[in-house]
């Protein structure tokens, strides 16, 4: 079976340029061809366009320039990664959601160009994540997450029911990487009488650590040699994951499809790390 491409963003911003390094390394150790994509639609205006200047290079010269100066930079971080460029005629959005359907994962930078600094996401970044059909990384973070020397990849435990594709995908990257797995599954409870001798909070915690089991049998069945860190930790899930990103390679959490509409629906947890994490984030939908 033929092995699906790990599809790049670019839009020649510097952010789109670290997703470049980000996924070279990700292709290499997967063994997967990188397809780098620009989209743009200068070719539905260029008609109405005064001729270019001499000193003005035309649109489809810039894309042309955006695409092989990426290639070129992906060669210099590894010319053993197969490479692939496309310029596609339509609106950024549509033209990664589209590769989506044939990619191992999309990846885009956190900001675009023209973006604005701090700790926003671009639009693009965002829609993409929220619609994409396959996982979707966005590579943001601090010097630390973004190489990878903390050799530990972050999951956010979801539901049994609508986190085993996130899990799955995790475990994977673990052993890509040979890394740890630090599994977490955050709880909270309302205060109450029993809050304070103890005893709700010991429930939920029990009731945490036999969800994040449920999650992780099937994830790990079959690969005995990734090891696994589990913690249940009291606290939003959001903030428990985006504090703990901080020490991670990679933070993964799952998406769920709404039933009326084919679209991913981004909950509080997915949207906070898309903005706050401290290492790339990798949304995975859930299949079907």
């Amino acid at each position: 079976m033929t092995e699906l491409p790990l599809v790049v963003g670019v839009d020649g911003s510097a952010s789109s340029l670290t997703a470049v390094d980000w996924a070279v390394d990700e292709a290499a150790r997967h063994g997967l061809e990188l397809r780098l994509v620009h989209a743009s639609v200068w070719e539905r205006y260029e008609g109405a366009l005064p001729p270019d200047g001499p000193d003005r290079p035309s649109e489809q010269m810039m894309a042309e320039h955006i695409v092989a100066s990426a290639a070129e930079r992906a060669r210099l971080r590894d010319p053993d990664v197969r490479t692939a460029t496309a310029i596609l005629p339509e609106e950024p959005v549509d033209a990664l959601l589209r590769e989506g359907d044939d990619a191992f994962a999309l990846v885009t930078g956190a900001r675009g160009r023209g973006g604005i600094k701090g700790l926003l996401l671009g639009s693009v970044g965002l829609a993409v994540a929220a619609r994409a059909h396959c996982p979707v990384v966005v590579v943001r973070g601090d010097r630390a997450g973004l190489a990878g020397t903390h050799e530990r990849v972050l999951l956010g435990a979801g539901e049994p029911d609508a986190g085993g594709d996130a899990a799955r995908f995790a475990v994977q990257e673990a052993q890509a990487r040979g890394c740890v797995l630090d599994a977490v599954r955050a709880w909270r409870c309302p205060a109450g009488p029993d809050r304070v001798t103890g005893d709700l909070a010991h429930r939920h915690a029990e009731e945490a650590a036999l969800l994040l089991d449920a999650v992780l049998r099937d994830a790990t069945a079959g690969r005995p040699g990734v090891r696994v860190h589990r913690s249940t930790l009291e606290g939003a899930a959001r903030k428990v994951l985006v504090d703990r990103s901080a020490a991670a390679d990679l933070v993964v959490v799952g998406a769920r499809r709404r039933e009326d509409h084919r679209r991913l629906r981004l909950g509080r947890v997915a949207h906070t790390l898309l903005h706050r994490a401290r290492c790339p984030v990798a949304v995975v939908p859930r299949r079907g």
